[in-house]
């Protein structure tokens, strides 16, 4: 009898608990349904369901001259959901829409056939058809057989995404930049839009399929902005540069080319040299190195002093032998024996660190500060300010400096013991070209939305005056004189007029392959008597073997790329081209010309044009070019002969 009621007294423990566990149940499923159920329903959906963003199309980076120098291009992937579809839609609009699809992409009819009907037997909802398919191609997709009927009817399924195109190819690319490089970079905030959403479905692990043809929040394009770049003179700098590294070996180099009166940046090249001895634009070596300038930083001092008025150009400096001595340390003329006793101004144009170590020696040895000070007071202690990141930072030594030693102010005369970017010694430059006053360099003309202006750059930034200019007439009758009968010799040329400063620096002080490595620049502006572009041309670690000073390696490229100018803009009623060089210019021109007026709707042979000739000549065909390499053109996929057809594409190589 005990046993019984104690089996019954478990009994009732265990229907008990089992009451209040199916209690329990029931009040989580309430709690669920009433209290939580929004949140589970909101974490159900967001596993079914998900907001993907769809970017927004950057605006078009223009130069100056409205030439692309980078544009946002659609491209699309073509997908089908095979299950959706009803078996009488796919019975019906098999066999045209595997007709249209052979049309356009060329494979057999049958072919589409086959991969759809297994498509739909695997029941594959996300089967790809075409990638990377472009806007006009996608908008006649969208309305082949069975497609037309959308996304749930007929399967139709669409991924869009842009691609950043730059139709300059290599030429200038660190310049146009990608990311946050380059323009692109400077100008983000302009070009990158607002992007949109886009509501998809998971329908596998993995894959999703958009709810419907529209967009949840349209993107908005990003504005269009209109740089300074003129593509011709980026055009003409890059290969006049390529072809001086290319002969001396060198590492890297730079170019730039700025318009005097305004600082409008027109050209600013960039090559680095790769293991197997090929160039590209590695890195912006105009913004980004500084380094010690070596003589072109004589100008700098030579203003100093003229406004400091230590010296005047007619005051005599004794060059002795070549060689002066300052404690433990020589300085020493690149010419041998020096030039004995000469004028300060003949000291610049000969270029001789003797006399520079001397008059400012002299004038400052008793209070260095004041020469660092008028440096400092003329701008070359402060960054640019560039939009495009990574600018270098000057350096100028101080007495006050723990490494300030007596030398320091002898060797900084001519270029030693400072740092400063290309770009920064090209503004020091520019501002002397321009009676004293700096013009902030700049790169930025228009920002556009299609064609209203949004905000107006076109007015000169006037940062400060580094001089008076009276001093600054002094200086560039001096630079004038460096071109005619000074350092700068081998580039004179009687038919139009140059102004500039060699330099050559050590670099690396022994560190190079065989020996000490040098850096070669040339600074300057053209026409000497109304300047209107000012260049700077800098090549690091040329071959020693082949030649290192700035005359010799630097200073053609600044001849070179002024003649070229002068070639399209000339400053007199005639020039007699007599040099190799400009009979290329005119037998490209010439070839240009033939080419463009014979043929009208046949394509041309473009092999042996420059680059962005051969473009010019395709675009205005009508034909859609891809551009491979940035020199002549050794390549085209289309020969020539053959009829031009509508929206044809064409391949050219310059490799």
């Amino acid at each position: 009898m005990a046993t019984e009621k104690h089996i019954l007294y478990r009994l009732y423990i265990i229907a008990g608990g089992i009451l209040l566990f199916a209690f329990a149940i029931a009040f989580k499923l309430v709690n669920i349904q009433i209290a939580e159920g929004e949140k589970y329903k909101e974490l159900s959906d967001k596993r079914v369901y998900k907001n993907f963003t769809i970017p927004a199309n950057r605006g078009n980076l223009y130069d100056a001259e409205g030439n692309l120098l980078a544009t946002s291009v659609p491209e699309y992937d073509i997908r089908f959901d095979a299950l959706t579809v009803s078996q009488e839609n796919f019975d019906a609009y098999l066999n045209p829409l595997a007709k249209e699809l052979s049309k356009m992409f060329g494979k057999p009819e049958s072919y589409y056939v086959n991969v759809l009907r297994r498509a739909r037997a695997n029941k594959n909802r996300y089967f790809l058809v075409a990638r990377g398919v472009g806007y006009s191609q996608y908008v006649k997709i969208k309305e082949f057989p069975m497609f037309r009927l959308g996304a749930y009817k007929g399967g139709f399924i669409s991924e869009q995404r842009t691609v950043r195109q730059r139709p300059l190819g290599k030429i200038g690319e660190r310049t146009v930049g990608h990311g946050q490089a380059g323009l692109e970079g400077a100008y983000d905030e302009y070009l990158k839009g607002k992007d949109g959403h886009r509501l998809k479905q998971k329908i596998a692990q993995g894959q999703w399929k958009p709810i419907s043809d529209e967009n949840e929040r349209e993107p908005k394009d990003g504005l269009d902005v209109v740089s300074t770049i003129d593509i011709n003179i980026q055009d003409i700098a890059h290969h006049a540069l390529l072809s001086q590294l290319e002969r001396f070996q060198a590492d890297h180099g730079t170019v730039v080319v700025m318009e005097t009166k305004t600082g409008e940046i027109k050209a600013m090249a960039n090559l680095g040299r790769t293991d197997d001895g090929k160039y590209y634009e590695k890195r912006n070596y105009a913004v980004w190195e500084s380094h010690e300038p070596g003589s072109t930083f004589k100008l700098m001092a030579m203003v100093a002093a003229l406004e400091d008025k230590v010296v005047d150009t007619a005051d005599v400096v004794d060059t002795e032998d070549g060689t002066v001595k300052y404690y433990d340390r020589v300085v020493r003329d690149s010419h041998r024996g020096g030039y004995g006793e000469i004028s300060v101004a003949r000291a610049f144009e000969v270029s001789s660190n003797t006399a520079f170590s001397k008059f400012i020696y002299e004038g400052y040895k008793d209070k260095p500060e004041a020469f660092v000070n008028r440096l400092d007071y003329m701008g070359l202690n402060r960054k640019i300010g560039l939009e495009i990141k990574g600018e270098g930072s000057p350096k100028i030594p101080h007495p006050d400096d723990s490494n300030w030693y007596g030398t320091t102010l002898p060797w900084m005369s001519f270029g030693y013991g400072v740092s400063i970017t290309p770009l920064q010694t090209l503004a020091f430059y520019n501002a002397i070209a321009n009676d004293g006053v700096m013009i902030k360099p700049r790169l930025i003309k228009e920002v556009r939305d299609r064609d209203k202006i949004i905000y107006d750059y076109n007015e000169p930034v006037i940062q400060n005056s580094v001089c008076s200019k009276e001093t600054a007439e002094k200086v560039r009758e001096m630079m004038r004189q460096t071109v005619k009968r000074g350092t700068a010799t081998n580039i004179y040329n009687e038919n139009f007029s140059m102004a500039g400063k060699t330099g050559t620096c050590l670099t690396g002080y022994g560190a190079g392959k065989g020996g000490s490595e040098y850096i070669a620049s040339f600074a300057g502006y053209f026409p000497a008597e109304n300047p209107e572009y000012s260049c700077i041309v800098v090549i690091s670690k040329p071959d020693r073997s082949i030649g290192y000073y700035g005359n010799i390696v630097a200073g053609p490229v600044f001849k070179t790329i002024a003649q070229k100018i002068y070639t399209d803009t000339p400053n007199v009623d005639q020039i007699d081209q007599q040099e190799a060089t400009n009979n290329e210019v005119n037998k490209d021109f010439e070839k240009y010309f033939a080419v463009s007026q014979k043929y009208k709707t046949i394509v041309p042979d473009v092999k042996g044009l420059p680059a962005m000739d051969a473009v010019a000549i395709l675009e205005n065909l009508g034909l859609q070019v891809k551009l491979n390499g940035s020199g002549k053109i050794k390549k085209q996929s289309i020969q020539k002969g053959e009829k031009v057809k509508p929206n044809q594409q064409i391949l050219i190589s310059s490799i």
